[in-house]
């Protein structure tokens, strides 16, 4: 089971009874709506074919979800179209030690066209199989949890572990006194 952050998801009910199915749970990273793409797509269109063969009243479409399952399940274009989908996804490979960048896709400032999405470099300290990195930046011991279509390698010159920060102030240039 997929799901996201939400703290619904953390209770010992749910656990147990996932345990108990045997079914694994995922966390999906924050600020991907991909990751949940597909149940989207899928209640979509499942909501399309109740439109089709249910009455205009729509009071028994509850009588219909299995057929419109069934028919939602058995569809051959859909699976011929994933194929070719999935093989031009490609997954991001980053190292433990590398540095990163991560897209920020929530900046909304006005003067901000000109102004990067891409925030400082981050440490990735792991790497999971299934596209997802934990970063670290040098000023906080947190450790961020990011999918990797959020980033890219940072190429600029290596960060320094130091926590110090160094500032050059501009003087104002010298004003006429008449």
């Amino acid at each position: 089971m997929v799901s996201d952050q939400g703290t619904h998801f953390y209770n010992r009910r749910l656990t147990g009874l996932l345990k108990k199915h045997g079914i694994v749970h995922k966390v999906a990273t924050a600020y991907h709506p991909q990751t949940n793409g597909q149940v989207e797509v899928s209640n979509r269109e499942i909501k399309h074919i109740l439109k089709k063969v249910d009455k205009p009243q729509r009071k028994d479409w509850s009588t219909r979800l299995a057929d419109a399952l069934w028919a939602y399940r058995t569809v051959l274009y859909k699976e011929k179209v994933r194929a070719v989908h999935d093989k031009n996804i490609k997954r991001r490979k980053f190292k433990p030690g590398e540095l990163v960048l991560i897209y920020n896709s929530r900046l909304r400032l006005m003067p901000g066209k000109l102004r990067s999405r891409w925030e400082s470099p981050y440490r990735v300290e792991k790497a999971e199989p299934y596209g997802v990195f934990y970063l670290r930046h040098p000023s906080s011991p947190n450790i961020l949890k990011v999918n990797g279509h959020r980033l890219k390698l940072y190429h600029g010159e290596k960060m320094k572990d130091s926590k110090e920060l160094e500032i050059h102030l501009l003087a104002d240039p010298p004003t006429e006194v008449d």
